[in-house]
């Protein structure tokens, strides 16, 4: 029982067999070495590591020491306990009512014993006994066929007596069998005590190594937290240091924000005064232009006046008409409901009033006399040689000024029918302005003016009357 209790005692908790180069973790459990090594392994992934028995855990994976004092007991224990094992599968011969295991053969007897059998067996030298077994013939002899009882030490292998006196080992150095195993064991014993010196030496070193491991590694693990902390402090100064600059430059920007938005302030005060000044000066501007050169009296040339537009006797109004107008069709007679001035302008800086219809559509502007009568390009403003003021009823007063076919909406629809054209030769001005309460400038083409310039009028619907220009 005490020798069960203590083989209990003996057993890994992982294999659950004897300890085999036992070694202990920092909590003092015992496993074997393989056992262990394999569990550690399986924890590596997680980097987390605990023992299988308390279940302790570690940061790092442990250190594994070897246990000298159970690797001792184990192997004292083993080499004591001697009792006889009965073989699995292997019964006595002798024992016919029921199966006993065996713990000898007879060799002679060719016969298996049990423990009861074993004591009443003779003991005479013929008998030889050996570890059960079934395969009696392995015993003999193969040329003989005898119990083989001697050993070869020239050939070295097992012969019968036969072998000696009449086989092929005659005259050979023979030894019984039990001198040859005991002189094989004495061998062993000795190369085993010689292994078993060099292993205690080896395991010193590595229980010296593995001391020297782990001061390494508590030393290492010193350092590391004595540079945790050295960097810690570190950082910590960094942030302190990182606030107060931080503050610093916070409180400059407040500074600076203050100091700007208030000469921002004063700038935007002074703007609105100039934004003012130029306001005035720009509308004194606009009626200075307005009124730049003389007034200029325009007659309507009703040789050129489409057959769709009526003109009238004082040959100032153009009105759309339904009825054809029947006037022959001469080289200079528009295609279109338009007409254009009988006089030119060469040079100087004129100016003369337009009056269009409450409703109505209409172009007002200027061209040269060599400017298409028919198609789509005699229109004003649809072509290289004409500028026009444009104005739809139906785009509810959407106004626009034309050259060369490129329209320009202007951003302010007209809220009156009085216009105002302005023309500065010489500079290459041509200006629009709406006449109501106050003179509104609309637009102004700028060129360089190379032929005469007629005044152009276009009716699409409604009418269009050259007024007083004073």
């Amino acid at each position: 029982m005490a020798a069960a209790a203590l083989r209990d005692e003996l057993d890994c908790s992982i294999c659950l067999d004897t300890y085999t180069d036992p070694v202990m973790l920092r909590c003092g459990h015992n496993f074997c070495r393989d056992c262990i090594d394999q569990m550690l392994d399986t924890q590596d992934e997680c980097g987390l590591y605990s023992c299988p028995e308390c279940r302790e855990e570690f940061v790092e994976r442990p250190a594994l020491m070897r246990n000298f004092t159970l690797s001792n007991i184990v192997r004292n224990f083993l080499h004591t306990e001697s009792r006889p094992k009965a073989f699995a599968g292997i019964f006595c011969t002798y024992c016919i009512d029921s199966p006993v295991p065996a713990v000898k053969t007879c060799l002679l007897c060719e016969a298996s014993l049990c423990d009861k059998h074993l004591k009443v067996h003779s003991k005479s030298p013929e008998h030889v006994l050996s570890d059960p077994s079934t395969s009696l013939e392995n015993m003999k002899c193969p040329v003989h066929k005898k119990i083989v009882e001697y050993y070869c030490t020239e050939d070295a292998t097992c012969i019968c007596v036969s072998c000696t006196l009449v086989g092929k080992h005659r005259g050979h150095q023979v030894e019984s069998l039990d001198e040859a195993s005991d002189n094989k064991k004495k061998k062993l014993r000795n190369v085993l005590q010689k292994l078993m010196t060099q292993r205690d030496e080896t395991e010193k070193k590595i229980s010296s190594m593995r001391e020297r491991w782990i001061q390494a590694q508590e030393k290492a693990s010193g350092e590391h937290v004595r540079v945790q902390t050295l960097f810690m402090d570190i950082r910590r100064r960094l942030d302190d240091l990182e606030k107060k600059i931080l503050i610093e430059f916070c409180n400059q920007e407040e500074e600076v924000s203050h100091l700007f938005c208030f000469q921002i302030h004063q700038l935007e005060i002074k703007n609105d005064e100039l934004s003012r000044k130029m306001k005035d000066i720009e509308e004194l501007c606009i009626k200075s232009g307005a009124y730049l050169g003389d007034p200029a009296d325009i007659l309507l040339d009703i040789n050129t006046a489409g057959n769709n537009i009526h003109i009238s006797k004082d040959l100032k109004s153009a009105t759309r008409t339904q009825e054809v107008q029947n006037r022959p069709e001469t080289a200079v007679r528009f295609q279109h409901p338009q007409v254009i001035s009988r006089g030119t302008f060469t040079s100087g800086q004129h100016y003369w009033n337009v009056e269009g219809s409450s409703t109505g559509s209409w172009r007002v502007g200027m061209c040269y006399p060599s400017m298409d009568r028919k198609g789509d390009k005699s229109y004003i403003g649809n072509n290289n040689k004409s500028w026009s003021l444009k104005r739809r009823t139906w785009f509810n007063n959407e106004c626009s000024v034309m050259h060369n076919k490129k329209e320009i909406r202007l951003l302010n629809n007209i809220s009156c029918d009085k216009f105002r054209i302005c023309l500065d030769y010489e500079a290459g001005r041509l200006s629009f302005y709406e006449l109501c309460d106050s003179i509104r400038l609309l637009y102004t083409f700028n060129a360089i003016f190379t032929e005469p310039l007629h005044v152009a009028l276009c009716v699409w619907d409604g009418s269009l009357k050259i007024s007083d220009a004073k």
